[in-house]
């Protein structure tokens, strides 16, 4: 596990830095805090460094913070079961002298970072020893200043910051784990090239979804190709496959909805993921930077909550 399969992270000295990092803190107690966009890796790296400590042998438990709040909550310090009247513990107690992850930690509600900060400070007094980590994709920093996320627990989870750079943003890294993915998913004996249209096709993506994106362009694209070249019309990039490939960090679901609703949520999508960069927001869903500022002119006067504060 040392080598944390090495050919699914790349070897961009971006992300070669955030595996050194990690690789030090794993001897450590210490909270960390891993960021990187969805499908990135992120709860590998959380897995790599449990698996690197004395901890190894203990318990490891990921918890969405994304999932409803009180679910979340009772998923976390534990509930009484309204049927049997018996408590189930929650995964501080469950995960005693084991690892603790918190995927997408700005998504649990304010008033619980709070409630969260002051438990995870006391623990030592319950006899609970856990190692926190927690993911998220925003730029909490950012959030701490707008005051939508709590100070308190910023600056407790992230003495220790590891960042994955996009996939977009590393063109060799693309190649290699194109090739890689290919060669690891051929498991009837073939042996499949990509041809240079392909290859380009591939290059010039904006891979939403990184990694795990990738992962299921390749896998169906071995389904497509007939020969032993992967051919452009073989990557099913940014088409009907899409649905297919949405993380299930991405919890809003696929629902019926009108158009006016399903644009939206569409942009709201695209802010959140680029942490609110406009440019890139338009970027990625094909509009001028002066049509998407319209749209979040028109969505804040009509009091929607996320455009009003939106900065």
């Amino acid at each position: 596990m040392d080598t944390l399969n090495l050919e699914l992270f790349g070897k961009d000295p971006k992300v070669q830095k955030a595996i050194s990092i990690a690789r030090n803190v794993s001897v450590t107690k210490a909270p960390v805090l891993i960021v990187g966009e969805i499908g990135i890796g992120k709860k590998v790296l959380a897995k790599f460094i449990h698996n690197r400590s004395n901890r190894v042998n203990q318990p490891f438990e990921i918890i969405d913070c994304n999932s409803d709040p009180k679910f979340a909550e009772n998923k976390i310090l534990g509930y009484r079961d309204e049927s049997t009247g018996r408590f189930i513990k929650g995964v501080l107690e469950v995960a005693n002298n084991g690892t603790v992850v918190f995927a997408n930690i700005d998504g649990l509600e304010d008033n619980f970072q709070k409630r969260l900060h002051k438990i995870l400070n006391e623990l030592d007094d319950y006899d609970i020893d856990i190692r926190i980590i927690a993911t998220t994709t925003k730029n909490l920093s950012k959030l701490v200043g707008s005051g939508r996320f709590y100070r308190g627990l910023f600056t407790y989870i992230s003495s220790n910051s590891i960042s994955l750079p996009p996939l977009r943003e590393r063109v060799e890294d693309l190649e290699s784990l194109s090739v890689h993915l290919i060669s690891a998913h051929c498991t009837d004996g073939r042996s499949l090239q990509l041809s240079k249209d392909a290859l380009d096709k591939i290059l010039n993506h904006y891979w939403t979804h990184n990694i795990k994106e990738l992962k299921a362009v390749i896998e169906n694209s071995i389904s497509n190709c007939n020969d032993d070249i992967i051919t452009e019309e073989d990557l099913e990039i940014g088409e009907k496959k899409t649905v297919d490939m949405m993380s299930e960090e991405d919890n809003e679901g696929i629902r019926l909805m009108s158009l006016k609703e399903a644009e939206k949520l569409l942009i709201k999508k695209a802010l959140i993921h680029t942490s609110e960069n406009r440019t890139q927001a338009a970027k990625i869903l094909g509009v001028s930077i002066r049509t998407l500022r319209n749209k979040i002119n028109e969505y804040r006067n009509n009091g929607n909550a996320f455009f009003v504060n939106l900065r």
